[in-house]
């Protein structure tokens, strides 16, 4: 008795399913059931026959679906929108915390937010969408460029606020000094005298 015509109503029904269902499962058995299909036209067995099916169609499975669903997973495109996750943008309009501002990516304007005041022309990085709106973090290169101005700003007032307060404090140990070198002078020149 020949089994070709089951073989061929398997092949079929595993092919519809894997049309409806797309999970990259039954595909490897269709494969095995047209191998079985081919082996059915030599060898009378069924069992034969159906352990080539089962075992070819396991191996299969095993050996190639990752790496087809790492080809598939590598092929998957960002869209417009997505694509501009992770790029910089310029403010041209002061974002203040969770108020809108707007940034300009990519050649087009967006509405944007963030968690911090972003001055306008400040850089920025877009980390995700929220409805229509940017969600924007600044750049930490400005971060770091804004720390520096602040250190530098505070060191110099420091340093203005101690030259006020000790210069004074100079003039009158100079004067005090002055004293004291005159009036031994002038008390050697009493001893002197004397």
């Amino acid at each position: 008795m020949s089994y070709w015509a089951i073989w061929l109503v398997i092949v079929i029904l595993l092919a519809i399913m894997e049309a409806a269902t797309v999970n990259l499962v039954s595909v490897w058995f269709i494969a095995s059931g047209i191998v079985s299909l081919f082996l059915s036209l030599f060898v009378e067995s069924f069992f034969i026959q159906f352990g080539v099916f089962v075992i070819l169609g396991i191996i299969l499975l095993l050996l190639t679906r990752p790496m087809l669903l790492k080809m598939i997973e590598n092929k998957e495109h960002k869209t417009n929108l997505d694509r501009i996750i992770g790029m910089e943008g310029i403010v041209t309009s002061k974002i203040q915390k969770n108020i809108t501002g707007e940034v300009k990516v990519d050649g087009k304007l967006w509405s944007a937010i963030s968690n911090t005041t972003i001055e306008e022309g400040s850089t920025v990085k877009i980390i995700s969408i929220e409805s229509v709106k940017l969600v924007v973090e600044k750049l930490e290169e400005e971060k770091k460029e804004e720390n520096i101005k602040k250190t530098t700003t505070a060191k110099k007032k420091t340093t203005t606020t101690t030259k006020k307060k000790t210069t004074p404090a100079k003039n009158s140990g100079n004067t005090t000094k002055k004293k004291t070198s005159k009036s031994p002078s002038s008390n050697n020149k009493k001893v002197s005298d004397k």
